[in-house]
């Protein structure tokens, strides 16, 4: 089974940086599709952004779309989200997603997704 944990959340002001770290327990990572979703109090689970196996090909939601980059390095077996420019909408808990590649994958939706990490706080003040 794949496991994932998620680190590099916390408190930051508007306009500030944080850099998101998804570690992987899976001796193929680099088969997997990975993503990133948040949700926000009383708000339904929202893509944020997803890249493929090898790294060529990445999505974004159009509301980070510029202000965060999503990477994999898998020789670490590890997959990144960098979030520039935050802004308080932002704030979410964040969660590392990971489904193996088929051929037709949907990049956007929570339930194609097999594996999920425990979610990291990110909170960005006004």
């Amino acid at each position: 089974q794949v496991q994932l944990v998620e680190s590099g959340g916390g408190l930051v002001q508007a306009g500030g940086s944080l850099r998101l770290s998804c570690a992987a327990s899976v001796r193929t990572f680099d088969i997997y599709l990975m993503g990133w979703f948040r949700q926000a109090p009383g708000k339904e689970r929202e893509f944020v952004a997803a890249i493929n196996w090898s790294g060529a090909k990445t999505n974004y939601e159009d509301s980070v779309n510029g202000r965060f980059t999503i990477s994999r390095d898998n020789a670490k077996n590890t997959v990144y989200l960098q979030m520039n420019s935050l802004k308080p909408e932002d704030t979410a808990v964040y969660f590392c997603a990971a489904q193996p590649t088929r051929g037709g994958e949907n990049w956007f939706d929570a339930n194609e997704y097999d594996h999920w990490g425990q979610g990291t706080q990110v909170t960005v003040s006004s």
